[in-house]
Formats: C-alpha cells, structure tokens, sequence
C-alpha cells in the first residue's frame, strides 16, 4: 500500500500538473506513437477525474484510497511502495527498451518444452482468481532490480523465480474501459478454456478469437512462432 503523505501527495501533483504527460511517456518508454498515446491518455484521464479537487488534500487521499486497493497483489506481497515508484514501475509494465516483463522483441525460439502455456490462451490467476490473456512470455524471470527487491523473496525463493517461466497478462482492470498488467509466475496461473474475456486492446495483439485461444496479429506470431 502506498505511504500517503502530504509530501507524497504535492510530489504526485507536481509530477502530474507540471510536466506534460506526453513527455514522461516518450522518455520512459519506447514502442510506437500509438501506445505511447494510450499510456499519456490513461493518465489523462485519471488527472481529469480527481483535478476538479486538487485543492483539497483529504479529497486526494479519499482518491487514491479508493483506487489503489482496487489493484490486486500478484505474486509474492510486496514492501510498500511510494507514488512516484509505483508510477515508474507502471511505465515499465507498459513498455520498455530492456525487455523487461515480457515485451522483449527477441524470437522465442526454440521454445523450452518447460513453459506450458502460450500467447494468445486465456488464464485464471489462482490468487485473485482473475481471468486475463497471455500476451508474452519470458521463458526466466526478466524485471529490473527496482521490482525485484521489493519482492519478499528468500535466496531460494529468487533462484526458483529466475528459471521460472513468467507470462505477460491483460486483465480487465478496475472499470470496463482500463486494464492491469501482470507479469506472473507459471506455477501461479491455470489455463481457462472456453471463454472469451472482452478485455480493451485485444485487438492490437489478435485478430479473433477462434474458440479455444486469441489468434495472433502476424507481428506478435513472428516474436513467437512456435505458440
């Protein structure tokens, strides 16, 4: 949960209201002009939602309260977080240029018999018990430092976490039009067959879905040509 304090909250405000948001998206971030745009418009959108209050600190906090528990904890529970972390990690879930949480360009190929499921199948996380769609994979744990550490994991928890297969997920996120994105252990996802989650941005990634799995676009069956 992250520490709300009348310094985290003016940090928050600045970092919002002074710098224009299209700037922090192309320099945090790489992929194309259209999903640095989604990601500027999301934060748009939840500026535009709370800035009629901005004034009034108790209105902030009664927001951020009421948002942020909506978030499931994947995974391992995590130390607590400030803003300004969370929002870092946030731009890194949505994109980055190391590759980290599934969004290397690297061909997965040859494909290690060990990770067992594939781009384009529907999940339960077993935790929440959320219904998303895998969108990449690493077939190791691949995230920065910053995400490791605050992950409560031993030393053998960690070495089990690295040569474990880890799945880049859509899920639905708090209302019809946003989503979450997990990057998620193997040992803690279940394949859910027959159903067909209407989650925003699907499209980008899939053509259709044919029954049983999301079909990909070409760009996404090229990175990974054997799913």
């Amino acid at each position: 949960m992250p520490q709300i304090t009348s310094g985290v909250i003016m940090q928050l405000t600045l970092l919002l209201s002074a710098l224009p948001a299209q700037y922090l998206i192309s320099r945090w971030t790489s992929g194309t002009a259209a999903q640095r745009h989604i990601a500027t418009q999301s934060i748009l959108d939840m500026w535009d939602s709370m800035r009629k209050s901005y004034l009034s600190t108790t209105a902030w906090v009664d927001w951020l309260n009421t948002w942020i528990p909506k978030l499931p904890s994947f995974g391992e529970e995590e130390e607590h977080y400030t803003l300004e972390e969370a929002f870092a990690i946030e731009m890194l879930m949505h994109d980055n240029e190391q590759g980290y949480f599934g969004v290397s360009k690297e061909v997965r190929s040859p494909r290690p018999a060990y990770v067992l499921h594939r781009v384009g199948q529907v999940i339960m996380e077993t935790q929440n018990k959320m219904i998303g769609v895998i969108v990449g994979w690493d077939a190791g744990l691949r995230a920065p430092p910053e995400w490791t550490k605050r992950k409560k994991f031993s030393d053998s928890e960690l070495e089990r976490a690295k040569d474990t297969p880890h799945y880049r997920i859509l899920f639905m996120g708090p209302d019809s039009s946003s989503i979450l994105i997990g990057y998620i252990p193997q040992f803690n996802l279940k394949l859910f067959q027959g159903f067909e989650p209407d989650i925003p941005t699907l499209e980008r990634y899939f053509s259709h879905f044919d029954g049983e799995k999301f079909v990909m676009e070409e760009w996404l069956q090229e990175i990974y040509p054997h799913d």
